[in-house]
């Protein structure tokens, strides 16, 4: 008997779900233009994009930095309190993280070569 109330509980939600798609899909209004009508009222500059890339780049290399130290000073707290093997596999921890924060520290400097790079085949070219 439980399982009969749950079919039909699963049926009478699948119809109020359908229905109510329905409902949506026939009643939205649709604004049509022309594109003599469209105009821009905002214009983007490269400044702007440029200080918005500086800031997202300069956020995410500061929380890099952030974690890690963090994860730096987590695995030398491990690696003081740790045996012998412990200390092996913290050391086999160790190369691909000094490496990862060698790229985060590294990061900005690469963005902004490339960037100076590809700006000035810009300038060149113009």
């Amino acid at each position: 008997m439980e399982a009969v109330s749950i079919k039909k509980v699963q049926k009478l939600l699948s119809i109020v779900l359908l229905a109510v798609m329905m409902v949506s899909v026939f009643s939205t209004v649709v604004f049509a233009t022309t594109p003599n009508q469209i105009t821009a009222d905002k214009t983007i500059d490269d400044n702007t994009i440029k200080t918005l890339g500086q800031r997202v780049v300069g956020i995410l290399q500061a929380v890099g930095i952030v974690l890690s130290v963090v994860i730096l000073i987590v695995i030398g707290i491990k690696y003081m309190m740790g045996s012998a093997e412990e200390k092996a596999e913290y050391k086999k921890t160790l190369m691909p993280y000094v490496i990862g924060a060698a790229l985060i520290f590294a990061a900005s400097m690469f963005a902004q070569s490339a960037y100076d790079f590809f700006s000035g085949l810009g300038n060149t070219a113009a």
